[in-house]
């Protein structure tokens, strides 16, 4: 297992931005911490309280979860490091990938032991535009327009600005009948309009929303849909373009860094509890699309339909991707070269 000291630890908990309970940890019977991507803020917040009462019912113990959010890579590179996470829930494959192929954390064949290759959610990418949308944004093809100003996140930093890309990628290719160069040309100016490259996708919400910056903001549905609950529907739209990525939400539980069985069963539950049918629901009442047939009929209103394109379907895999694509000297390098 890989270890790391005190003071480490405290400084990766800072960056990483570690909720720790203090006092209330303390008294817990059980503590579980999650390393989860950056916008999962309020999803968890929704969620974690459902595992604890269940457990506690279940078991006749107390379990604090202790939170981290940070974007989905710099979350993997800080376990690597050594952040002791029990659970990862992340917004991209290749991020817990690197878990097996570069630490030996999890078996290379993590994602056959949870439903629905581990990922018990997905979403695509959404549009948050200024009341009225003013620049009339309906689809990919509207963002690089001379005048348009985009925020979204790195997509070297970020899985959230990697889904981004690949979807705006996917979609110009299916429009122009796969002619790579005109891809190639529709992505260099997209990237032009990108006015702030944020490292994770609550850092570009910040941008759009606090700092008043850009007149589209690029992220993950939920997110787009949870900054108008929260800031109300007279300010912001959200537009689903009429092609779309989907963005799968893989999570494993950490077996190097689980040091028993009781620890390991503890962290299996609550990954297992998020295939549930009420986890599914406080998913779908966050935006997310979920596999459950009830719980997605009784939520299909809100989500626009959308032909959502598949990573592997349109790029070979994930790990074409990211060697072609994010690796240093690769098609994104090249794309942001003046």
């Amino acid at each position: 297992m890989l270890t790391t000291s005190p003071l480490r630890h405290a400084a990766l908990a800072a960056t990483l931005g570690l909720a720790f309970a203090g006092s209330a940890a303390q008294a817990a019977d059980r503590t579980l911490l999650n390393a989860s991507y950056d916008v999962s803020r309020e999803l968890f917040a929704d969620l974690n309280p459902q595992f604890v009462e269940q457990w506690q019912n279940d078991h006749d113990e107390t379990v604090e979860i202790q939170m981290s959010h940070a974007g989905s890579s710099t979350q993997a590179r800080a376990i690597l490091q050594g952040l002791d996470a029990d659970v990862v829930t992340f917004n991209q494959v290749t991020d817990v990938n690197v878990l097996a192929e570069q630490g030996g954390l999890i078996p290379e064949d993590w994602q056959s032991r949870l439903p629905n290759q581990s990922s018990p959610w997905y979403s695509t990418m959404a549009f948050l535009v200024r009341e009225g949308n003013p620049h009339n944004i309906q689809s990919w093809s509207d963002l690089v327009g001379s005048d348009v100003s985009l925020i979204f996140p790195n997509p070297k930093t970020s899985g959230n600005g990697r889904y981004t890309y690949l979807a705006a990628w996917a979609a110009t290719q299916q429009n122009n009948d796969g002619d790579e160069q005109a891809t190639r040309d529709y992505m260099r100016q997209l990237l032009r309009n990108v006015e702030v490259f944020d490292t994770g996708g609550r850092g570009a919400t910040n941008t759009f929303v606090e700092r008043g910056i850009g007149d589209v903001l690029i992220t993950f549905e939920s997110e787009a849909n949870g900054i108008v609950q929260q800031y109300g529907e007279d300010d912001y739209d959200v537009i689903v373009p009429p092609v779309d990525i989907m963005a799968e939400f893989p999570v494993t539980w950490v077996d190097e860094n689980l040091d028993s069985d009781a620890d390991r069963a503890l962290a299996k539950a609550y990954l297992e509890f998020l295939y549930s049918e009420p986890a599914q629901r406080t998913l779908a009442e966050n935006y997310y699309r979920v596999n459950d047939e009830n719980v997605s009929e009784e939520f299909a209103d809100r989500f626009p339909q959308t032909d959502m394109l598949r990573v592997n379907d349109v790029f070979g895999s994930w790990d074409n991707v990211m060697q072609t694509h994010f690796a240093s000297g690769g098609t994104l390098d090249q794309l942001q070269r003046r």
